[in-house]
Formats: structure tokens, sequence, C-alpha cells
């Protein structure tokens, strides 16, 4: 049993399905359905652990509480874009010797690098499965609403997720009464655009005890898609009622899966907290910044590369994926752009006052340093929670700024150059989707570098 914390509760999950064999493309998303049309029962696939449509209250809870173990998959629970994304940007360095995490360290990262694929498919599946569950929800459990706006809020997390981190022309399939419906590739402003859409409905489709919640949970996301959008002023309205106190996170067990930002740093030694990464990085470990403490001695699994591991999480520490930390640096941000300096400073504040070891901050006093200042909090308030990657490419689409003045760039320390990746494509897998584009080189990217 997997169990997650929606604010102070802990709900026990059904084990996730199991499967015999991997899927190709963007049949992946719809590798929770059995196959049904399979005329021989040699086959025939029987599972247990797979619900493939509701005909009760009962099947309905359980659909949802499945989309809440995928979304765990999606974030802490799993190699997910926290990791990835981490490695293409400063957060993380590889101390592995797998090349498909040497390679996305090294911003080197090939469509066939077979973690691609489950990565994506973890995020499909939160989105697919999410839409299942809403519709079974509405049909035979419909109260309290508050489970329907919590699907459509981790919905929305995780379209927006796909746009920060994917590359312009992602495909979006959908299920429909067992069968896939193959997407086309579409831009990432599309996506923020369902991520918005999405956390409209979540804030639609909401009530009971558990309201106050999920509004707050769909609201920073909402914020945050906004953002992405450049909408900075309804970004800022979008967050104003969200406490700072307000968390939503993924929890762990020994039961069920570790905190795996423990398991493959502390524990595993293949990802390391970098610093000063490539020349453009953060310095996340010689700050001594309190938000995220360092240790570590020795060399990383790699035998070579110098060990640095958080100790932020233990083992199954849960780890905040939604924040009022966040809505307060949303709101800095649009007071930044409406030139309010003063706001800007006092937002910034508003979230170090909730640690007593951080002092206040100053105006900077330029455009280029206020920016600098902005995107340097984010990271620390937010490190290893997949906010990175969306941040740099932010910097470049809506800042203006040169990718090899965002990125780390120059020697990569385990031999040779950084490349020019900005944001991870989609699997070689995606192939399957015959509305994909064939050309090998593209591989499902409009463009690879939007």
């Amino acid at each position: 049993m997997t169990t997650f914390r929606e604010g102070p509760r802990m709900i026990a999950l059904p084990q996730r399905p199991r499967f015999t064999r991997r899927t190709l493309g963007t049949m992946t998303i719809g590798s929770m359905l059995a196959l049904s049309a399979c005329e021989s029962s040699l086959l025939e696939v029987h599972d247990p652990d797979i619900i493939l449509t509701a005909t009760s209250a009962a099947a309905a809870i359980s659909i949802k509480n499945g989309v809440l173990g995928y979304f765990s998959g999606a974030t802490a629970g799993g190699e997910s874009t926290f990791f990835f994304g981490g490695l293409l940007t400063d957060e993380w360095r590889s101390g592995d010797t797998f090349e498909q995490r040497n390679s996305a360290d090294a911003r080197l990262v090939a469509p066939t690098n077979s973690f691609l694929g489950g990565q994506l498919r973890a995020l499909m599946r939160v989105r697919v499965q999410g839409r299942a569950a809403i519709n079974a929800l509405r049909q035979f459990s419909p109260t309290p609403v508050s489970n329907i706006g919590l699907m459509f809020a981790l919905t929305a997390w995780a379209e927006n997720q796909i746009g920060e981190s994917y590359c312009n022309g992602i495909p979006f399939s959908d299920v429909n009464d067992g069968v896939i419906v193959y997407g086309a590739p579409v831009g990432v402003d599309s996506a923020f655009k369902r991520a918005i859409n999405s956390a409209d409905s979540a804030l639609l489709n909401n009530g009971g005890t558990d309201a106050p919640r999920i509004a707050n949970l769909a609201a920073v996301v909402k914020g945050r898609a906004l953002l992405n959008r450049a909408q900075y002023a309804a970004a800022a309205t979008a967050v104003t009622a969200v406490p700072t106190s307000f968390i939503y996170q993924d929890t762990h067990s020994d039961n069920a899966s570790n905190n795996q930002i423990w398991a493959l740093n502390t524990s595993a030694k293949r990802y390391v907290v970098a610093d000063n990464e490539g020349g453009n990085g953060l310095p996340f470990k010689s700050a001594n910044d309190p938000r995220l403490p360092t240790a570590g001695t020795g060399n990383a699994f790699d035998a070579n590369t110098p060990f640095v591991n958080t100790t932020l999480w233990a083992k199954n520490d849960p780890v905040t994926i939604v924040s009022g930390i966040e809505a307060r640096l949303i709101e800095a941000e649009a007071a930044l752009k409406a030139d309010n300096f003063p706001l800007f400073v006092s937002k910034l504040n508003d979230a170090r006052a909730t640690k007593a070891s951080l002092t206040p901050l100053t105006d900077p006093g330029t455009p280029t340093t206020r920016a600098d200042l902005l995107f340097r909090e984010r990271a620390f308030w937010m490190f290893g929670t997949g906010h990175r990657l969306g941040d740099l490419r932010r910097l470049i689409r809506q800042y203006g700024r040169a990718p090899e003045t965002v990125f780390p760039t120059g020697p990569w320390f385990k031999g040779g150059s950084y490349g020019g990746d900005v944001n991870l494509p989609a699997s070689f897998e995606e192939l399957n989707n015959p509305n994909v584009p064939q050309d090998q080189i593209k591989v499902s990217c409009i463009d690879r570098n939007a």
C-alpha cells in the first residue's frame, strides 16, 4: 500500500499496477488498460490491481486514490522530472556511471535516453487517469465535491509540469472507452493554457471540508501556469488568498516508496548537490543557506565525483510540492514586473520571515540584480521540486537572457563540454503515435530548443 498526505490526513492507496512488458509510444499513457481488444484468450490480461472503469462508488474512490499514487511517482516518489530537470540545470550533478544521467547532466539529452519514457509516462498517467477519476466520481461518488476538485488540480499540475519540462511539441493523447485517442504535438503555451483551464475547473468543482486546501492547491498551480504565460498580474491575483503556511506534500513510508530524493542522493549517491555548476549555476552547497542544508564526504557512486547530499529530507520525509511560499514568490514577481520594487522586496521578505535564520532582503537596485535575486530565492526555496528548469526557460523566454548565460556551460566536469539543450525531449517511444513527425532528428518536438 502507498500513503499520500492531503494536508493532515493520510490516505491508503491501492498498489500500483504491475506490467509484464513495456509498451511503446503514446500507448504508454494507456498502459493501465487491459488489452481488451485481443480476441485470443492467451493474450487476455486479468489483473485485479487494474480498475478499468468504475461501476460503484468504491471503484470511483479507488481510481481517485490511484491518481494520488501516480502523482507521487511523478514527483518525489520516482525518478521524475524533478531529477532530470535538476540535472539539466544547476541543481544536481551526476555522480553516476549511467550514461542516461550523465548525458542529461551534460545537457545532451537524446530522445533515445531510456529514462525519458518513464518520466513523461508518469505525468501523462496523472493527466489521463485524473480525467477518468473525474468522470467516475461525478457518476458514482459526487460528494464531497472536493475530490473532483482535487483531480482537476492534480491534472493542472501535470499539464503545467509537462509544459515547463519538455520541448515545444509534446503530444497530449487521451483514452476514450478504453481506446487510445492519439493526440497531435502541442506547443508549450498550449500546455499552460490547459493547466489554467484545469485549475479553474478545480476551483469551480470544490466543496466540503477539504475545499480550502484544494482551492489553495489549484490557486498556486494556476498562478504558476499564468507566470509561464507572462500574465503576471493575473498570477498574483490567483494566489492572493493562499496563506503563506499552506503546503501540499508527497509523503512516503517503509510500507511504500521511500523519498526518492533521499534515496538517489543521500542513500545511493547517484545524484550530487551541485555548486556553481557550469559557471552560471548557483552555489547550492557553498552558500550554506539554511533552506538547503548540505553534508557529505568521500565520493559519489562513480567513485570520482566528490559527494554532496542535502539533509533537507530523510528516508521517509514528505516533500512539499505546492506551497504558500510559492504564492508569495509569485506575488513578488508580479510586483517586480509592475516596477513596484518596495512590494517586490516585501513579498520576498514575507516568505523569508517564515524561517528565523533568514535575514530580510533589501532592493538590489537594478533590473538585472532584481531578477537575479528573485530567481535565486525561488531556487533555494523550491530546490529539487521540479521548478528550476521552468525558471531557467522563463529567464530566456520572458527576461531576454541568452541560454548560455543561465544554463551550465563550458567544460563539463567529466570530460568534453556542455551541450545546448534547454529542455527535455519527448521519448522516442512517442514515434508510435501516427500524429508525431517521423523525422528522427525532431522526434516529436516542433523545436527542441523552444
